[in-house]
């Protein structure tokens, strides 16, 4: 006996039903992956980027758009929630959904231990087709490390690590510099706290 194969959803149809969706879910290859909760240290790291990134970028032709922010990439179709965006100059989105960006500049996901493996993996892969994407970052929650990867001129990718809380992760696509200790304020690692 075989098993009866499960029909797969189209863009359309997962963009309708994720209008109408109480949580978020990922699209790929006609499937529906549901999006899990973060952490209390992975939602502090990313509202501490957040909150800098804004300060560092008000006014400028560069915006960041937080976690309820989806983007489409064009040559695969996955369709993800990816934990901060940036996005200069004027955007382009999904000519099936309005709110589907297709234009980030960089991608900076904060990493979990049910995530890390597909964000290093095939997440970036997939990241890795999206022609306005020059830069990837990859921020710890559990200790102070920042990867960057920016994409050179033969489309490999070039990795620094950014490590300690002295350290500044500094980004390419944007002029900009943050403190880690400000990346990590208010989590505690060990037996110290960032306040």
């Amino acid at each position: 006996m075989s098993a009866v194969p499960k029909p797969k959803m189209t863009p359309g149809e997962y963009l309708a039903k994720e209008r109408q969706a109480e949580f978020k879910s990922e699209f790929y290859n006609g499937e529906v992956f549901a999006m899990a909760g973060g952490s209390r240290e992975h939602n502090r790291v990313k509202v501490n980027l957040v909150g800098e990134l804004f300060v560092r970028l008000k006014g400028g032709e560069c915006q960041t758009y937080s976690s309820d922010q989806r983007v489409l990439v064009e040559a695969t179709g996955l369709y993800t929630y990816p934990d901060i965006v940036i996005v200069c100059g004027p955007a382009t989105y999904d000519l099936l959904d309005r709110d589907t960006l297709t234009s980030p500049v960089a991608i900076i996901e904060v990493l979990s231990p049910s995530t890390e493996r597909y964000d290093r993996g095939a997440k970036f892969r997939n990241y890795q087709q999206i022609p306005s994407m020059t830069e990837y970052i990859l921020v710890a929650q559990d200790e102070p490390v920042c990867e960057r990867y920016v994409r050179q001129s033969d489309g490999s990718w070039a990795l620094v690590s950014f490590v300690g809380l002295t350290a500044f992760l500094a980004l390419t696509s944007v002029t900009v510099q943050i403190p880690l200790v400000d990346v990590y304020s208010g989590i505690v690692f060990s037996d110290i706290t960032l306040r």
